[in-house]
């Protein structure tokens, strides 16, 4: 009977969880850390994100900024808004001739110009004569049976 008491404390010691009272509590403790710690890292982590953002942001402003100053110097200069209005509006000199050099896509401009022939009619009666054409061309055309409505019509 000596090796039965043996065996039933090897059994309890067995049998005994190895999660005690303490440690369930401070695991308890642990996760709730955890888990308050998460909303603030979250913002944390966000907020990071936007001010890299922002600061991208203002970096492509101020450059930006610095390439319309530049700009701005340029057009102070009087030969530079010599030169623009050059090459942009072909602009000229007087005593110099101007030439336009047409590319190969481009059509030349026409060398005799259209002739328009005055009409003593006054424009109100242009106006009134152009709506009658229309009028009348409307109800010409529907007094005509068409192909397919005419057929519909008959049958």
């Amino acid at each position: 009977m000596a090796g039965r008491p043996e065996t039933e404390a090897v059994g309890a010691a067995a049998r005994r969880s190895p999660l005690t009272g303490r440690a369930a509590v401070l695991a308890l403790v642990v996760a709730a850390l955890v888990l308050s710690s998460v909303v603030p890292l979250r913002a944390f982590f966000t907020q990071r994100a936007d001010l890299a953002q922002l600061r991208a942001q203002t970096t492509q402003q101020e450059a930006r900024v610095a390439a319309l100053e530049a700009t701005k110097q340029k057009w102070t200069d009087p030969a530079y808004v010599e030169a623009q209005a050059r090459s942009r509006l072909h602009f000229v000199m007087p005593g110099e001739i101007g030439y336009v050099v047409l590319g190969r896509d481009e059509a030349p401009a026409p060398t005799t110009p259209k002739k328009v022939t005055p009409s003593n009619q006054a424009w109100f009666s242009k106006v009134w004569g152009s709506v009658k054409a229309a009028d009348a061309s409307d109800a010409a055309t529907a007094h005509q049976p068409s192909g397919t409505k005419a057929n519909a019509a008959t049958n």
